[in-house]
């Protein structure tokens, strides 16, 4: 547990000894405002937030990928990764380290997003079942990208090809669920397939979480997801160790 939370610290420290943090959480919260006003916040007349969680996948699709894309390869570029593999620590413990660590870091741009919600509280009576819901959801999709970029991060020396190869990932998870994508392959593909794809979408399953709707299918998705890809990355890590 030592060595857990040494790599877990280190790691969490070191996004703010950097611009990197603050230029993220800059950028984030900038995007994820102006996205928000964009839809016609104010002109819906609704107090919901449902103008602001429309706009996550999108964003996640770049920010997040450009939040895990240091995570090993720099570690691989700049030689320490032989280092933190001859420390008394597992590479599941030093791999599970970086992402929670990366994760925290994710959440704490999410509740900086908080008064947009304080305001919505302070126009109306909004749902806030529904609310809650909708940051539940998008701290899971957060979770799942930055799995995805973790897995890339792993395999590439170089941080832009694995942002890069994150990118176009999470990009074929969200746009998988759109209406326009399925409604393009149901004109080849039997329903079946069609829905299959579907279902593996991040869309799909973000839809439900930000109009307030939990089920235990959407957070299985999202932990199993979570957990297959990083375990795929602590697979390449253990093979880089190995070799």
């Amino acid at each position: 547990m030592q060595g857990f939370l040494a790599v877990f610290k280190r790691e969490f420290k070191s996004y703010f000894t950097t611009p990197l943090a603050y230029v993220f959480l800059v950028v984030f919260l900038f995007f994820s405002a102006y996205l928000t006003f964009k839809q016609g916040f104010f002109g819906a007349r609704q107090a919901d937030m449902s103008a602001f969680f429309i706009n996550m996948p999108l964003l996640f699709v770049f920010l997040v990928p450009a939040a895990a894309m240091r995570l090993w390869a720099e570690e691989r570029k700049s030689g320490s990764i032989e280092l933190l593999f001859t420390l008394p620590i597992t590479v599941t413990q030093a791999l599970l380290a970086k992402f929670f660590a990366a994760w925290l870091f994710l959440l704490i741009a999410m509740v900086l997003t908080s008064p947009m919600a304080i305001t919505v509280c302070y126009l109306g009576s909004p749902d806030m079942g529904m609310i809650l819901s909708g940051y539940l959801g998008s701290i899971l999709m957060a979770g799942g990208f930055l799995a995805v970029g973790c897995f890339f991060s792993a395999i590439s020396s170089n941080q832009v090809i694995a942002f890069v190869l994150s990118v176009v990932a999470c990009a074929v998870l969200v746009f998988a669920g759109m209406p326009t994508t399925m409604n393009y392959l149901s004109s080849f593909l039997p329903v079946e397939a069609v829905e299959a794809i579907s279902m593996m979408s991040f869309q799909e399953h973000f839809d439900s979480m930000q109009r307030g709707i939990l089920k235990f299918s959407d957070l299985s998705y999202f932990v199993i997801l979570i957990a297959g890809w990083v375990s795929a990355c602590g697979i390449v890590l253990d093979e880089r160790k190995a070799g």
